[in-house]
Formats: C-alpha cells, structure tokens, sequence
C-alpha cells in the first residue's frame, strides 16, 4: 500500500468523519487505499465503504471483504454510481485531492519533471487528450490561460509563446521537449517550483480537474445525510477555494443566498478549527502533505430532504 502511496493527515481525516460503525460512506481517491483501510477499520457489520479512483492501477490495491465496493470511475460520477448501487444517503466522503506518490514516481505517465517521458497525465489512460494533445493543439492564448489559471504563473503569455515557437519547429512529445521549449524563463532560484506549477497546470487541464471537483462537491452534498460529514484534503489554492466556497455558501463560486427572513441558505456547517494542517513530525516525514489543508464541514438538518 504505501509504496504506492503515503495516506496525507490519515487519523486527521477519518477522525473528521465521525465514523458510524452501520454507516455508508465514500472515498472518492482511493489510491493506494491508505484511507479507505483505516475507514474499513473502523466501520462494523452493515457499514459500507465505496471507493472511487479512475486509474486502473490503483484498482490493484483493493481492499477484499464484505462492505467494500471499489468503483473504477471519476468522481464527478459520484451521484450516478451511488443511484446504481442504491444509496440514496451517505453518512461521509472523503477526498484527498493532491496528485499521488505512485504518478509522481511512474516515469512513464509523464507527471514529473524529474523523468523524461511521454507527455500523457491522464489518471485515466483509456481516454481523453493527453498533456501533449494540449501543448500542440491549443492556440497560444488559450495555452497561456491555463497556465495563469491553473498553475498561477505569472508569466504564462511568455511561457505560451516560447512553446508555440518549440512546437512551430517540431511536436512536444516529451517532458524534456517542453522544459527544452521553456527553458530560460523559469529563473533559477525558483525553476523547481515554477515548473510545477507548469506541470500542474497541464495535469489540471487534462484532467478536468477543477470540473471535475464542483460537480463531485455538489453531488455529494445532495447526497449527504443530516449529520453526514465531508472530509476534504486541498494542496494549491485553486481546489481550497472551492471547497472553502461549498462549506460556507452551499456552491463552489462562493455566492451567499439568502432566505426570506435573511438567514443563509448553506446546507453545510464547516467544523471549528478548520482548516488543519499536517503535523510538523508528517510533514518531515512526507514532504507532499506540507501544502496540505484539511477541511470538514457537516450537513445541517432539514436540508437537502
């Protein structure tokens, strides 16, 4: 399991869960199961456990025994598969969202700069346009907003420009074929940091990432029993705002709606203290979870019935 994986603020987020040992409840990156294990650990006879990843390889790691269901889709299929399976109610979900130790070391799925490789990042490989379909395929202006967009850099337009002239010459198959393209612009003492941000822009776009995310949030609060609890790991900015949106206003773009008497309509209740950070000792530990934010919010009452 953990070579695959390391589970970020495991006792953290399961806690946030308020596990019923009867109840139902949904990991929606199940990974390396990491988290999903320790929910199985603490769910009795009756509780179930659906766990959701897109990427075959993480199908490997499943867990045997009755009460868990692995379900090989994306998340934002959430509403579709638990009508599927019968549950009009969950009593949890959980979410780490931050891309996995197993892609980031998999030299040949393309998600880190440290390997040269294929310009995929699809957690899905069955389908859909890879990194190198968008590098060579979209006009320089839309390139140059995704890059702004999802990996906040702030010399995106330069960045698109230096690729459209790379890919004029020749097709960027391969992660050193677009730090070949780039190289230059991102300055030495933050060229690590800068072309992640590029590769995380990349991965979010083919991906569907942030779309994919809104339409996961929504459906799960629909399906939320009074009571039930989200349990949301973020890493960039970007997914934090969503879901700090969601647990406050009931919608990712942060509207607060209003009822006839001037109370707002939000359907969650973000718990106090909110968000956690990782421990000095895990972040140490495991330098992924050091941009992590843990966020729990639950379902008031009488919403959503």
């Amino acid at each position: 399991m953990d070579c695959y994986h390391v589970p970020v603020m495991l006792s953290e987020s399961v806690d946030g869960l308020g596990i019923k040992p009867g109840g139902v409840y949904v990991d929606v990156t199940f990974g390396g199961g990491g988290h999903s294990r320790e929910i199985m650990r603490r769910l009795g006879p009756g509780g179930r456990l659906y766990a959701f990843d897109q990427d075959a390889d993480a199908e490997a790691n499943a867990i045997g025994g009755e009460g868990f269901t692995f379900v090989r889709s994306n998340f934002r299929y959430l509403k579709n598969w638990m009508r599927y399976y019968g549950e009009e109610r969950i009593d949890g979900l959980l979410a780490d969202l931050g891309v996995s130790s197993h892609h980031l070391d998999d030299a040949d799925r393309g998600f880190s700069f440290r390997f040269d490789a294929p310009l995929d990042m699809r957690m899905n490989k069955r389908a859909g346009a890879t990194a190198a379909d968008v590098l060579n395929g979209y006009d320089e202006e839309r390139l140059a907003d995704v890059l702004y967009l999802y990996g906040e850099l702030k010399n995106s337009r330069r960045l698109a420009a230096a690729i459209a002239k790379a890919r004029a010459a020749a097709p960027l198959a391969t992660t050193a074929d677009l730090l070949r393209a780039v190289e230059g612009l991102l300055p030495p003492q933050r060229a690590k940091k800068d072309a992640a941000r590029l590769f995380q822009a990349l991965r979010i776009e083919v991906n569907h990432e942030m779309q994919a995310l809104a339409e996961m949030l929504a459906a799960a609060v629909d399906l939320l029993a009074p009571g039930g609890r989200l349990a949301i790991i973020t890493y960039h900015s970007l997914e934090d705002r969503m879901v700090k949106n969601m647990m406050r206003a009931g919608n990712v773009a942060g509207r607060v709606e209003q009822d006839f008497f001037g109370r707002t309509a939000a359907p969650l209740r973000q718990l106090p203290g909110m968000p956690l950070t990782p421990s000095a000792e895990e972040q140490l530990a495991n330098p992924r979870s050091r941009s992590a934010k843990l966020r729990v919010a639950e379902k008031m009452a009488g919403e959503g019935q």
